[in-house]
């Protein structure tokens, strides 16, 4: 075998939802100036009972449905999270534990915010080349408004819960394009989650400017890497951090004939989670074909990021 590929995709997202009326009635705020500066309508609460473990797990269990396998055909189970508030057992190996999994995979936590999703394919794609994995479940999960200040109308109008999996296998033609990461250290602290407990915060307008002038050069570098034009492009999933951040991005990189993720606007910030999550959905409402390329590129904390070309499960 000489790559992977993504065979089968899963998502889950908390039932309680909050719309911008509900947060109007916490905090100086309304539906138009939400809209209008984030693009968003509703997100996703995850209760007291729905730890990021339990979120993982949900989604995890519907991708290895989709992909018709069982927990123990999986020997890598890798989880894109920030917002795990245990250090150990990890959440890979409690979702490994909740699924029931008698093989003894490997289980790895990974911590890149909102590009984690990506980093961790790209990993689960680097373990397969390498022999060291056959088959892999590749997680986002986070539960963002458990670390939201709620009394922050800049930042509490953004973030919701959820999680998205991905089963990828080895193949012999890869079906995962080359990853295209790295970061901006002394621009780290823009994203932050900091502090006992822990609370996101951010510097919006510096994140904004950084994305919408860089980004666009990077996320045409992976198609170059892929060995594609950005035209060929049938889907673009980036993080869904803003639709105002979303859509100049999409059509600056010149991805004339592809369909555009807007999970965004009804599932808010989900960090790791964001990207897998709005890709389940597009290839359960069957808007990308299956084969065809599609762009992920996630970006956020650290000032990180991380993109590969798919080809659509």
């Amino acid at each position: 075998m000489t790559g992977s590929r993504v065979v089968a995709l899963g998502h889950y997202q908390p039932a309680k939802v909050i719309t911008n009326e509900d947060l109007a009635a916490m905090v100086d705020t309304n539906d138009e100036w939400i809209r209008s500066r984030v693009g968003i309508k509703t997100r996703h609460i995850a209760g007291p009972e729905e730890p990021v473990d339990e979120l993982a797990y949900q989604a995890a269990g519907k991708a290895l449905a989709n992909a018709g396998l069982t927990p123990d055909d999986i020997d890598l189970v890798l989880v894109a999270t920030s917002t795990a508030i245990d250090r150990s057992p990890n959440m890979a190996a409690r979702v490994a534990a909740k699924l029931g999994m008698g093989g003894g995979p490997a289980v790895m936590d990974l911590n890149v915010v909102c590009s984690g999703f990506t980093h961790a394919l790209a990993t689960a794609d680097h373990a397969i080349r390498a022999g060291s994995a056959t088959r892999a479940l590749v997680i986002g999960a986070d539960k963002m408004t458990e670390i939201t200040d709620w009394s922050d109308r800049t930042t509490c109008v953004l973030t919701g819960d959820g999680a998205g999996a991905a089963v990828v296998e080895a193949c012999e033609r890869p079906g995962i394009g080359p990853v295209l990461w790295g970061s901006v250290p002394e621009m780290g602290h823009a994203v932050r989650i900091e502090g006992t407990p822990p609370v996101f915060a951010q510097e919006g307008q510096a994140v904004y400017r950084w994305t919408t002038s860089r980004l666009p050069a990077l996320a045409r570098k992976v198609c170059e890497k892929a060995g594609i034009t950005p035209e060929d492009l049938a889907g673009v999933v980036l993080h869904q951090a803003n639709l105002r951040i979303v859509e100049p991005l999409a059509a600056k990189i010149g991805a004339v004939n592809a369909v555009v993720a807007r999970d965004v606007v009804d599932s808010g910030n989900t960090s790791a989670a964001s990207i897998p999550m709005a890709l389940s959905k597009l290839v359960q409402r069957g808007e990308i074909p299956s084969g065809a390329p599609v762009l992920l590129f996630g970006f956020g904390g650290n000032l990180s990021y991380a993109g590969q070309v798919i080809h659509c499960p």
